[in-house]
């Protein structure tokens, strides 16, 4: 048997809720599949010079000799079935799921083997049902050149594979914009206070390298302003969706909701910055305000307040904008500290997988300045998501260090709502006093009533204290401060709640959509393999927990942060269920 190597595209597909389908009606889908395959599938793969490896009941791989011809025929075949969704019954419905990888294979016999193979493998488990989940080389060779957005699903721990591959869901934008079932959301009321919100500011550095700084600056920015308790400020994670657009600020104001919209520029050479900013009111367009700050990298910090000053100002000048000033204590006065924050930082909010280099900044962070706040927050957080993810290799070991962390924090908060969170929820979470975790969330939110995040961590720690209820008004809190961006974590929380509560009904399709949403969200997974279980739907259930494998190596965390014993049973027996079918 001869051996030879090439470099292909892959193509994995697979049929979502095969054995669901099978058990409800096996011969009329086996009819309806073959039929699939030879009207759409066989003639679309012939049309893109692809070649069809192997098919087993319910998938195939196909390889392509590029890129554009493998995503180019996803596309069309997604397309295909989504046409053909509305003449079938929504319980009889086929979906495809596809993963598409461009790598070395192995071809023996007319077969292909090798990493590129089990990756395309992998990206189909991580795909949801009608999606095409794609890895960075094939974003990489397709991005321009086909009519395809693609959304950052961040680095992902793939079973079986070595490193982590960076992943992205690729849409047709042509036909999601012609979609009659996607139209605009509705605009959403202003709040009862002036409102704000600050869009992603320009690099005008000429280094694609300093975006983390810059980044870092608007955060700073968005954060000085929501100390000012009068003032309503979206949340980062909303404002930042429209980094990279041309935006109209009438439709930024009317989707996020806010009167005000503040947008400018960073520009960083050497140990100088400039800061430009520019409040423009929403409802009618006009300019109110516009000017610059320059300063050294020792002033950074008072160069931000000095924007958020002037912004609170113009806003309201009647009310004093001293709430704005940070206290004489800045966060850490070890520039070099402060750098290797912002890039742990970046790391942290762009994928839970980067978790582990997030965690080394931050400690190098830490070492250079061990009274840093911020950096023994996030710190605390990332030993916190090791934890809970299954992915540490040593659990108490990072539960002590999460745990120290956080308790380090603590003492150093001050009045920094962040750091209080951080701190807050992770020593919830490692098993300390969670009354004490409610309380000092509580105080954060005091200081800051705009801390969409801290919203969202009060909900959190409430569910771990068995008041889902309670929880649910929390993550509201939190939707309405952050309307856009990763609301899946905030989504899945509400499921969650409703879960203990055993209200499965309404939990399944919260679950659902924060997975949508956010694909590499554990606890999202587990609750509802959990729910499917309880349920009896254990085709769904073993659906989900082959998902669940794709990014993490453990079915349960290990840590369970419930403190009732009726929730904590109730969460284990529903995956112990679930585990049991799926094996």
């Amino acid at each position: 048997m001869s051996q030879t190597r090439r470099l292909a595209a892959i193509l994995a597909a697979d049929v979502a809720g095969y054995s669901r389908l099978i058990g409800a009606d096996e011969e009329g889908t086996l009819a309806a599949l073959k039929a699939l395959r030879r009207e759409l599938a066989d003639p679309k793969i012939k049309e893109h010079r692809g070649r069809i490896v192997k098919t087993t009941g319910d998938g195939m791989l196909v390889e392509f000799g590029s890129v554009i011809d493998a995503l180019g025929c996803a596309t069309e075949i997604q397309t295909g079935m989504a046409e053909r969704k509305t003449v079938s019954p929504s319980d009889r419905q086929i979906e495809f799921r596809i993963g598409i990888h461009q790598g070395d294979v192995v071809v023996e016999d007319g077969d292909i083997f090798g990493d590129g193979v089990n990756i395309a493998a992998r990206l189909e488990g991580l795909a949801e049902p009608g999606g095409i989940c794609v890895s960075a080389r094939v974003q990489e060779d397709a991005a321009g050149r086909l009519d395809l957005t693609f959304e950052d699903m961040g680095e992902q721990t793939l079973k079986n594979i070595a490193r982590p591959v960076r992943v992205y869901r690729a849409r047709d934008s042509s036909a999601a914009a012609k979609s009659p079932s996607a139209p605009a959301p509705p605009a959403l009321p202003l709040p009862d206070r002036p409102s704000i919100a600050v869009l992603p500011f320009a690099n005008m550095s000429g280094d694609p390298e300093q975006e983390y700084f810059v980044d870092g600056m608007v955060e700073e920015i968005i954060t000085a302003l929501a100390r000012i308790r009068w003032l309503f400020v979206l949340a980062r994670n909303s404002s930042f969706t429209y980094k990279g657009q041309a935006v109209d600020v009438k439709q930024v104001g009317r989707e996020l909701g806010v009167r005000y919209i503040l947008e400018g520029s960073v520009r960083k050479a050497g140990q100088r910055v400039r800061i430009t900013g520019q409040l423009i009111d929403a409802a009618t367009g006009a300019h109110l305000w516009a000017d610059r700050f320059d300063g050294s990298l020792e002033d950074v910090f008072e160069l931000q307040d000095k924007v958020a000053g002037s912004v609170a100002g113009i806003i309201e000048p009647t009310l004093q904008a001293a709430e704005t000033v940070r206290s004489a204590n800045h966060p850490t006065k070890d520039l070099s500290a402060y750098d290797l924050y912002l890039r742990a930082y970046a790391m942290v909010l762009s994928s839970t997988r980067q978790a582990p280099e997030a965690l080394r900044l931050m400690e190098q962070a830490i070492e250079r300045d061990p009274h840093y706040g911020p950096a023994l927050g996030w710190a605390a957080i990332c030993c916190y998501r090791l934890c809970h993810d299954g992915s540490t290799k040593d659990p108490e070991s990072d539960a002590r260090q999460g745990a120290d962390f956080a308790r380090r924090a603590l003492k150093v908060a001050g009045d920094d709502p962040n750091t209080l969170a951080n701190a807050a929820v992770s020593l919830a979470y490692f098993g300390e006093d969670v009354g004490a975790a409610i309380a000092t969330v509580d105080h954060a939110l005091v200081l800051n009533p705009s801390f969409a995040r801290g919203w969202y961590v009060s909900g959190t720690v409430r569910s771990w204290a068995g008041e889902p209820d309670l929880a649910i008004g929390r993550f509201e809190a939190a939707l309405r401060l952050s309307p856009r961006g990763r609301i899946g974590w905030v989504v899945a929380g509400i499921g969650i709640a409703h879960f203990l509560s055993r209200r499965y009904d309404q939990a399944i399709p919260k679950l659902l959509f924060g997975i949508q949403q956010d694909p590499e969200h554990p606890a999202a997974y587990r609750h509802l393999a959990a729910c499917y279980a309880h349920t009896a739907r254990f085709d769904e259930a073993r659906e989900i927990i082959k998902r669940l494998h794709a990014i993490v190596p453990r079915l349960a965390p290990t840590i369970i942060p419930y403190r009732s014993p009726e929730h904590r049973e109730l969460y284990l027996s529903g995956l112990r269920l679930a585990a049991g079918e799926a094996e």
